[in-house]
Formats: structure tokens, C-alpha cells, sequence
């Protein structure tokens, strides 16, 4: 089992919604990229997403492209992403990291390789947002034998037949994408966010996050009454590109513990 389900089920017990964070491995710098993690959880995160950067990363918007940008430009690739999550475990053994990005950086080192190495360094799951849930039970049931989660994206959009399936070989948590578009993008109805929740609950038993424009504590405490989880990435992302790499840590910092009071509040 990895240490999501027994995340979510303390923050159940305590009446809290999970926040989820996200950055770019790599960004602004190599260096900055542990204690920007270990600075996101100081700052209330319960779940770390941690982005490989890739080249095309057809879901996000232009913030988180430019992230990827920068870390490419750094040389970072998948195994740098595995080196920092074995380096955020020498301190932080209890709170959940997820690596999030795309099939290609996968299937140039292999399926399995990608797992053993996810497992060695101490991920709790990943989310391949072009592996269709259709296409990838076998990897999904060899990263479940490895004790890692598949989290399958959800939209708008989906039909109950993709529901249905994300139920079946889905792992960790869900992750509803609130807006037709790519990150960072348009502001979230919260009343549809609700009706769409209820839809997907049906078939999914799983707790869900709900992400994509959640840019503010108000909005994020909007979200916490109808999701299990808030995520949030590009507004992090932004903080990170508007400081100066001296006071990064501490804007990030600072940022996500004013999302965590409003959420809490």
C-alpha cells in the first residue's frame, strides 16, 4: 500500500480536505527543488506532485510550460526526478509524492523500469496523463504489485463509460479536471463542480481531487465542500517565477500556508 490511502483516511478522521501541490523537478533550478518540496509540505501540503518535464506537455498552460522549459534547460530528466525523491525521503518518510507527467519519458526507459525505479526512490503513485485507463490496465496492475498507485484524470467531458473504467484500475485518488482547457486556465463553477462530483461518485469510490484554476483561498475552500482533495499547481508555479531564486522557498512557502489557513479556516 502506498501512503495515500492512509493519508486521506487521517484527514477524514480530522475533517480536513487534502491539499495537493504540484511543481516542476527541476524548476527554477535543480538545487531548489528538494527544499521547495520539503517547503511545501512545512506549508500544509498533504500530497506532493512532483512534474517530470517533458517537451510537449499537451495539459498545461503556458506556466507550467514554461517550468518544463526551465528544467529541460537544466538537463533534468526522469531519473534526476527519481534522485529527488529519494532525497526528499532521507528526511520525509510520511508524506505522499506522486510523479505526474507524460507517457513518452516512460516508455523511453520502460514500463517497468519506470515502476522499479518509482518504487526504489520512494514515489507513491503517478498520474500519466496520456495513458487512457483503456489502454493501460497492465500497467496499472504491475504498479498496484509494486505498491504504487495509477490516478487517472477525470473531466468534464468524460463519458460514464471512461468514469466506469477509472473506477475499475484506478488507484490513490481520482483527479477531476474542473475546466474544459488546459492549467491555469478560466475560473471554476463550483455549483458544476458539485454536479459532475456526484456523477463520478457513483462509480468511483476513491477520494477525489479536484484541480485546474484553483488560484486563491477562497476558491480553494469553495472546492474543500464538495472535493476530498484541493490541488493546486500553476498559481505555485507562478509564485516560483515572480521571486528571485534567493526567496523562492519562502514565497512558496508562504503561499501554500495561506491556501492551507483558508482551507482550515
Amino acid at each position: 500500500m502506498s501512503r495515500i490511502a492512509p493519508t486521506f483516511a487521517a484527514l477524514k478522521a480530522a475533517h480536513k480536505t487534502a491539499l495537493v501541490t504540484f511543481i516542476t523537478a527541476g524548476d527554477p533550478s535543480p538545487a531548489l527543488t528538494v527544499p521547495l518540496m520539503h517547503a511545501l509540505v512545512a506549508g500544509g501540503a498533504d500530497i506532493l506532485e512532483l512534474g517530470v518535464p517533458f517537451s510537449d506537455p499537451m495539459a498545461e498552460g503556458p506556466v507550467i510550460q514554461r517550468a518544463c522549459e526551465r528544467a529541460l534547460a537544466h538537463g533534468v530528466g526522469i531519473r534526476d526526478v527519481f534522485a529527488y525523491v529519494a532525497e526528499f525521503r532521507r528526511t520525509n518518510q510520511s508524506t505522499p509524492v506522486v510523479l505526474m507527467g507524460y507517457a513518452n519519458p516512460i516508455e523511453r526507459i520502460g514500463p517497468d523500469h519506470f515502476i522499479a525505479e518509482a518504487k526504489a526512490a520512494g514515489a507513491d503513485g503517478a498520474i500519466v496523463v496520456d495513458y487512457p485507463p483503456e489502454e493501460c490496465e497492465d500497467f496499472a496492475a504491475a504498479m498496484r504489485a509494486a505498491g504504487l498507485d495509477m490516478i487517472f484524470l477525470l473531466a468534464p467531458t468524460s463519458t460514464e463509460e471512461r468514469i466506469a473504467q477509472v473506477a475499475k484500475v484506478g488507484g490513490g485518488f481520482s483527479y477531476y479536471v474542473s475546466l474544459k482547457g488546459v492549467t491555469g486556465a478560466g475560473n471554476i463553477d463550483t455549483a458544476q463542480v458539485a454536479e459532475r462530483l456526484g456523477a463520478i461518485r457513483r462509480h468511483v469510490k476513491l477520494p477525489i481531487g479536484v484541480g485546474f484554476g484553483i488560484r486563491d483561498g477562497a476558491t480553494a475552500r469553495a472546492v474543500a465542500e464538495v472535493a476530498d482533495a484541493v490541488v493546486i499547481g500553476s498559481r505555485i508555479i507562478q509564485e516560483i517565477e515572480n521571486s528571485p531564486q534567493d526567496g523562492a522557498v519562502a514565497a512558496v512557502h508562504a503561499f501554500v500556508a495561506g491556501i492551507r489557513g483558508a482551507l482550515d479556516a
